[in-house]
């Protein structure tokens, strides 16, 4: 079998999930140039382009694979199905829940004659459980796991299509998540990154006390996880608990993914964002008060139905006044079934592009002002994998690291003095711990 996955690190997740299954019922996972009887196309819908790569990925696989068997699973096969069923390529259709069920459907499939799709789909919006799945390393050299703990959202920002695709908030048990990170460590990960749709919320459906804060309360305690990072955590849902357990736990990294959106409250009252400028740019000045040289970076939105120049050039400012360490902007793709597409006033698609543009040359200008910092400063590296000759890894602060010394082991975390500031990250020499 093989796996084919886009989108976004929760739906890596799943994919990991996924493969685990088939593992446990026998199958081995096909190498790069080896032809696979099964392929799963983990699909995305986040924007159009996710759509569009998504049908791609699945004709291609049927052009140089006619005998195989192909599953869909994902947000676009959930919220559109009917597209995959007329496609005449895809053999199952599972969206983004029963995937603990997908060998099944998948061997039901081997032993149909016709290629009549099966959509195993679900209305999502009627599942009020999560849909608990783990992953299994054992055998694989890997360095850090991205685990899912939440699913689905409650938000409804205008723009989004995600929680008509993924149902509203379902957490997963914190003994659950606790149990197989513990595993994952065991089996030689280091670090964790908590992900989910919603991750900030997280618990608050257990109606147990659990959050996010205790999940990593628990986590700090597993003896061989060196580093816990979070992933995206939407600002209004960081709780003063969370905070402080990254003020004293030296485990959980210095970085947070906060999302903006925009720099113009105008821009986020169409969003139906949950916060305006003064209350973002307090919680920023807070949190590098408590947590000292602490990383933040961020999602951007430009182009937004009705988004003036006037309104981006705000925008611009916000970026100048908070200087993220890292930004990731995306031009508004309008998405049909979401308030904003129907709004007047949509952007063109070359103004779009043009604020892009204008957003990712600052973005490097401030993004290498904030390297800048770390030269001559000893950061920790856990060392992933080889790139040009010597391994490099993340520093706490979410920043690429090469090191450039031949005596280096996968998995260990070492002491880098940076001496030189590269295009994307930092370079540097090992160094006495401090």
């Amino acid at each position: 079998m093989s796996f084919l996955t886009l989108g976004c690190k929760v739906n890596q997740y799943d994919s990991d999930a996924m493969r685990t299954l088939f593992i446990r019922n026998g199958y081995t996972q096909a190498g790069e140039d080896e032809d696979a009887d099964v392929y799963v196309v983990n699909t995305c819908s986040v924007t159009s382009i996710g759509d569009r790569k998504s049908r791609q990925m699945v004709r291609r696989i049927r052009r140089a694979h006619p005998s195989a068997i192909i599953a869909v699973a994902g947000c676009y096969a959930q919220l559109a199905p009917e597209v995959f069923e007329k496609m005449g390529d895809v053999d199952v259709i599972v969206g983004v829940q029963n995937r603990s069920h997908i060998v099944d459907y998948v061997e039901e499939a081997m032993g149909r004659t016709d290629r009549k799709p099966l959509n195993e789909t679900v209305d999502i919006m009627k599942v009020d459980h999560f849909e608990n799945m783990s992953v299994d390393v054992s055998g694989e050299v890997r360095t850090r796991a991205f685990v899912k703990v939440q699913e689905g959202c409650d938000n409804y920002c205008t723009f989004c299509i995600i929680p008509y695709a993924r149902g509203k908030l379902k957490s997963r048990l914190q003994k659950d998540a606790v149990d197989e990170i513990r595993k994952l460590a065991a089996q030689g990960y280091r670090e964790v990154v908590l992900t989910g749709i919603h991750l900030g919320n997280y618990g608050k459906d257990l109606h147990d006390g659990t959050s996010l804060a205790t999940l990593v309360a628990e986590l700090v305690k597993i003896p061989n996880l060196l580093r816990i990072r979070l992933g995206s955590v939407e600002s209004v849902e960081l709780s003063e608990d969370l905070i402080s357990i990254m003020q004293n736990e030296p485990k959980v990294c210095r970085h947070l993914h906060l999302p903006i959106q925009s720099g113009s409250d105008a821009v986020l009252k169409g969003m139906n964002r949950h916060y305006r400028l003064p209350q973002f740019k307090k919680l920023i000045s807070e949190l590098r008060a408590k947590v000292p040289g602490i990383a933040l970076t961020t999602d951007l939105i430009v182009g937004f139905p009705g988004e003036t120049e006037e309104n981006f050039q705000e925008t611009l400012e916000t970026l100048k006044e908070i200087r993220f360490s890292g930004i990731h902007v995306f031009p508004y793709s309008r998405r049909t079934g979401t308030p904003a597409a129907s709004y007047p006033n949509q952007v063109t698609n070359e103004v779009k592009k043009e604020r892009v543009h204008r957003v990712q040359e600052l973005e490097k200008e401030i993004a290498l002002d904030y390297r800048k910092q770390f030269m001559g400063r000893v950061v920790h590296v856990l060392a992933e994998e080889i790139k040009d000759g010597f391994f490099e890894g993340l520093s706490d602060e979410y920043i690429r690291v090469s090191i450039r010394d031949s005596h280096i082991e996968r998995g260990k975390m070492y002491p880098v003095r940076i001496d030189t500031i590269t295009e994307d990250g930092l370079s540097g020499v090992l160094a006495e711990e401090e």
